[in-house]
This record gives structure tokens, C-alpha cells and sequence, in this order.
């Protein structure tokens, strides 16, 4: 299954457990879980196409106790009901767990409507939200899981891209050693990461906790490495996380390539998540090309 699979079968088990779990839907998936809302119909709630409304009514869902969980394409959850998301959730103070589909081009031929490349960022610009981007689905059931309990505001961002096999650790996991950089691949960058460094003397760190971001993680593989080149693999708007890193690297002086969806032009192909990656430089190759030269 993948990671959207994944999270349906996880929330209509959730259902059946807590009492107090609601999900909030605007037609998105709302076939895939028909047979949850039988079973719920008072805490399966569809809305129809009307975002703002679905995010609206989940932050009353949440002053009243329940906990949210709201889900739709990333375009449509966090661009289109932003002002809800920053009002109804942020400005009142009250949780839900947000879960998006279709990532920043993972359905190429819905055109523009259906991208988010600027979500995580958007997200980013609002206090108390913790950001997951898995890369694996057993990582997205996990983060899923770990997420309901409590009253926190969350965003759990599903890619139709991932890695070949799940990394379940917290925070920044160190899976292979160098010393003349440190490359941060967030969630399904990971495996085209390894392989753009293969032949590179270089540590690569993974997470799929993007926020909160863990800055001591990021200064300890600093230390060991020997090296202050750091190089961000980010699966959204390039430079998203380039304040974490400054602000974890405050007291040292360091480089930074951020690598991500490109933020000069908007790249307008229909075509498929392959021709994207190209075009943003975020196929293995090009990774490769843009950390040898960063390192020159």
C-alpha cells in the first residue's frame, strides 16, 4: 500500500478505538473510507468541496473536545483554507492533524491546481505546528499514530514518492559517515540522495520530522563530520528549512546549499513526477551534479 492507502486503513482503525477521533473530509477519499462513515456517520464527516469549511469545522470539532483529523490534496488543505488553518486552528488555539495528499507534484496531470510546493512553508509561517513529511508508509502510519493523542496542531505531508524501506528513528538519524559535508535528506529524497552521494565523502542525515527542526541533531553530526557544508535535499520549496539550519548554526560559521522545488520559475509540464524531479534538479543526477559542485 502506499502512503495514502496506508493513512485511510490507519484512520478507519482509529475510528473504531477512540470515540473521540473525527475526521473531517471535502470529498477527497471519501469513497475509500464509506464504509468508516457507516460505521461513524456522526464523526466521518464529508463536507463536499468547500475547504474552508471542512478546516472551520475541525477547529469546532476541536474547541469541543474531539480530536480532527482533516484530509485532502495539500493544494486544497493548507493553500485554499489557509486563513482557516491560521484562524480557526492557530488563533483559537485548539489541535488537529492535518493530512495531505499529492505532496508538491505527485499528480503532474491535474496541472497546477492539484501543486503545493509551498505548503510546508505556508505551514512554516504559523507558531506550534509540527511537521512530519515520511518517506516511507510505515513511517506515515507511525507519525499518523503518534500524532492523535494530545491537543497539538500537526501536518503530516503524504507523497505518492518513496524511499525503499522505512527509517522509524526520531529526529535527524545519521545513515552513512564522511567528512567533507553534511547532506539533510528530508522524507522521500532519501534513497536519490544516497544514490547522488555514492561516491562522495560525506555524511548523510535523514528525517521525516521536518518541525520541530532538531538543531542539536544537526550540530552533533557538524561536530563529528569535521566539516560545516552543509547541503539540504528538501521535497518542497527549495530553502524551506534554511532558517532552521542558520538558526541551529548560529555560533558557527557555515555554507549552505538548499536543493528543493525550484522558487525562480514556475515550471508549467503537464507530463509525469519523473519529468518534474528534472526539471526542479531533483533526480538523483542532478543532485549528484549540484553537491560536486557545491563541494569544488
Amino acid at each position: 500500500m502506499d502512503m495514502r492507502e496506508t493513512f485511510l486503513n490507519a484512520a478507519a482503525e482509529v475510528l473504531d478505538t477512540d470515540p473521540n477521533v473525527a475526521v473531517v473530509l471535502a470529498d477527497i477519499s471519501a469513497a475509500q473510507l464509506a464504509f468508516a462513515a457507516r460505521k461513524h456517520p456522526d464523526r466521518v464527516l464529508n463536507v463536499g468541496i468547500r475547504e474552508q469549511l471542512m478546516m472551520s469545522t475541525a477547529g469546532g470539532l476541536a474547541l469541543a473536545g474531539m480530536r480532527p483529523i482533516v484530509h485532502t490534496f495539500s493544494s486544497f488543505l493548507v493553500e485554499r483554507a489557509f486563513e482557516q488553518v491560521k484562524l480557526d486552528l492557530g488563533h483559537q488555539d485548539v489541535g488537529a492533524v492535518l493530512v495531505s495528499s499529492g505532496a508538491s507534484y505527485d499528480m503532474p496531470t491535474a496541472g497546477r491546481t492539484h501543486q503545493a510546493p509551498g505548503d510546508v512553508a505556508l505551514i512554516d509561517t504559523l507558531p506550534g505546528w509540527t511537521v512530519h513529511v515520511p518517506g516511507h508508509p510505515e513511517e506515515a502510519r507511525r507519525l499518523l499514530l503518534e500524532s492523535i493523542p494530545g491537543d497539538g496542531r500537526v501536518y503530516l505531508r503524504l507523497s505518492a514518492q518513496e524511499n525503499a524501506k522505512p527509517h522509524l528513528g526520531a529526529g535527524l538519524q545519521t545513515l552513512r559517515e564522511g567528512s567533507r559535508a553534511v547532506v539533510v535528506a528530508v522524507g522521500p529524497m532519501l534513497d536519490r540522495t544516497m544514490e547522488a552521494t555514492a561516491d562522495l565523502d560525506v555524511t548523510v542525515l535523514y528525517t521525516s520530522t521536518i518541525r520541530p527542526f532538531d538543531g542539536a541533531g544537526l550540530r552533533t553530526a557538524v561536530e563529528a563530520t569535521g566539516s560545516t557544508d552543509i547541503v539540504l535535499v528538501e521535497p518542497y520549496l527549495a530553502g524551506t528549512s534554511a532558517h532552521a539550519v542558520s538558526d541551529a548554526l548560529s555560533e558557527t560559521p557555515h555554507r549552505l546549499l538548499s536543493l528543493g522545488v525550484r522558487r525562480d520559475a514556475e515550471v508549467r509540464i503537464y507530463g509525469e513526477m519523473a519529468d518534474h524531479d528534472l526539471a526542479h534538479g531533483l533526480d538523483a543526477g542532478s543532485i549528484a551534479l549540484s553537491v560536486k559542485e557545491f563541494l569544488r
